[in-house]
């Protein structure tokens, strides 16, 4: 029988980060199905989590294979955190757009493989789409551009 540790170490972190989402949800009044109180969602979302753990642990200890993996592509990995810093500092700054905008392109630039036109793209549609659920569907706050 092989076991596949990193299923086994993934499951395990899985299943720690739901079970302190339930832990935390039980703080907050839960309400029901039909009138849901602030701690609903986290609650089941965390149990969702949990169970899917547990099976990702399970299925590492019984049926475990042994993935190879590849060279960790250290590029893509500075680039999509410097993008997740570069909207965190500057989206009060600049607004959601243009700070969306370059997010969304400094993320479509981490892989070698994706031209310039086609990261553009995607910039623009991640962007447009995001402004209509986020600014406009949901009604977030957001200033759309710059103070």
């Amino acid at each position: 029988m092989t076991r596949s540790f990193p299923d086994v170490l993934a499951g395990g972190i899985f299943v720690v980060i739901g079970g302190a989402f339930v832990i935390g949800a039980l703080g907050y009044d839960r309400g029901t199905a039909l009138r849901m109180g602030p701690g609903y969602f986290p609650l089941v979302v965390g149990a969702i989590v949990v169970v899917l753990g547990l099976a990702i642990v399970i299925k590492g200890l019984i049926a475990g294979e042994v993935a190879a993996f590849g060279p960790v592509s250290w590029r893509a990995v500075a680039v999509i955190t410097a993008a997740v810093v570069f909207f965190g500092f500057f989206i009060r700054r600049l607004g959601f757009v243009p700070t969306s905008l370059v997010t969304a392109l400094l993320a479509a630039l981490a892989s070698k493989r994706v031209r310039p036109l086609v990261a553009v793209s995607v910039a623009v549609g991640l962007t447009t789409t995001a402004t209509l659920i986020f600014v406009i569907g949901l009604q977030l706050r957001i200033p759309l551009w710059g103070l």
